[in-house]
């Protein structure tokens, strides 16, 4: 692939290097990578002869064909460095006819996500256990698969009293985990690395602070390092929402405010769209305060953007993979645009010779925090 780019493949039960054979028929992958809880997903596209051996081999594995499960992760190495786009297994295999004896295989799958989320494990007991705590005891059962726990405790801690009640799990692994990221404000994802072969399981806040990657540059001339980029300010999106927690003696419940500006959510605009809207969580009444505070925070944070950005890149252009999650600089879209946004999602799309990206950005306000980005 030009621009110093190499892609390597790692596949089986324990990845290993895809053999020469089935690079070869690689013709094309995609990669969907999102924020928030979004699962990241993959399409690999491969050329088969009709009696290739790789075609029995995908449909057993990622069909259901009864053999273990099929991981895939996809190696992208630029600049010395070698960097997971993800780490996954097949969950979907279709065949493409196609003319001259050549058809298509089309491998699709989920991050190991989908690992956690195959068995439904209803009931299990967790007693005394907050919810950070619960969430370690899930995810230390994916170790063997290179899983890492980050977990950060929440803020206000909701701890059950046996003689109470006795917190059980409902669903399977990944539906209770990501049940109690929203219920305490948080996002739970996973995401390849930090090396080839492991993944880092994230449960807590969404985080919009720390080094932003290299602008985004458009309209300089021999500097612009995007395709294209193009931003929209919607103040209809930004939505306030008031809490009720009821007054233990008069019963009246009493509305609160909750502000989506925290130390890991900091405003990355100086000019908010005013007023905003606001909206009242009538439900949170009949919840425990911490129960109201965290409901509150979960929806100030999934309602505090108010622009928004899409755009693509050449990556041999940019000289780096954009990663999600992560902030990143523009510059030369204007005065209103420009500084310092946050990367809701990235799709890779990667063919010989050809490697590009699909991204979409956002932030809370107008007008950037910051006089200059990185480049």
């Amino acid at each position: 692939m030009r621009g110093g780019i190499k892609l390597s493949l790692l596949i089986g039960v324990v990845p290993v290097p895809a053999p020469p054979e089935l690079v070869e028929a690689l013709s094309s992958a995609k990669v969907d990578s999102g924020a928030g809880e979004t699962q990241s997903g993959f399409e690999l596209t491969f050329d088969l002869p009709a009696r290739s051996r790789l075609r029995t081999l995908f449909l057993l594995t990622g069909g259901g064909g009864g053999l273990p499960l099929m991981r895939v992760v996809l190696v992208v190495q630029i600049g010395g460095r070698a960097e997971s786009v993800i780490d996954g297994v097949a969950t979907d295999v279709e065949t493409q006819p196609a003319e001259g004896g050549v058809s298509k295989l089309v491998v699709k799958g989920k991050d190991l996500s989908a690992v956690m989320d195959v068995d439904e494990l209803h009931g299990i007991p967790y007693p005394a256990m907050p919810p950070s705590v619960r969430v370690q005891v899930v995810l230390a059962k994916y170790a063997a698969f290179g899983v890492i726990p980050v977990v950060i405790p929440a803020i206000v801690q909701d701890i059950p009293i046996p003689a109470e009640r006795v917190a059980r799990q409902r669903g399977s692994d990944y539906a209770y985990v990501t049940r109690l990221a929203q219920e305490a404000g948080y996002v739970f994802f996973l995401e390849p690395g930090p090396i080839p072969g492991t993944s880092r399981a994230y449960w807590g806040p969404e985080i919009r602070i720390g080094a932003p990657q290299p602008a985004l540059t458009v309209n300089m001339d021999a500097l612009t390092n995007v395709e294209r980029l193009s931003f929209n300010f919607d103040k209809e999106k930004k939505t306030v929402p008031i809490v009720f927690i009821q007054n233990p003696i008069s019963k009246a419940p009493i509305g609160i405010p909750i502000p989506d500006i925290t130390p890991l959510n900091p405003p990355l605009g100086l000019v908010p769209p005013l007023p905003p809207k606001t909206v009242n969580l009538h439900y949170t009444a009949h919840l425990s305060t911490a129960g109201a505070l965290m409901s509150g925070m979960a929806y100030a944070g999934q309602h505090s953007d108010s622009v928004f950005g899409t755009g693509s890149l050449d990556v041999a252009r940019y000289g780096r993979l954009l990663k999600s999650r992560q902030l990143v600089g523009v510059r030369g879209a204007g005065l209103p645009f420009d500084g310092l946004h946050y990367v809701t999602g990235v799709t890779h799309e990667i063919k010989r010779g050809e490697y590009k990206q699909n991204f979409s950005l956002a932030r809370n306000a107008l007008v950037s925090t910051v006089r200059t980005v990185p480049v």
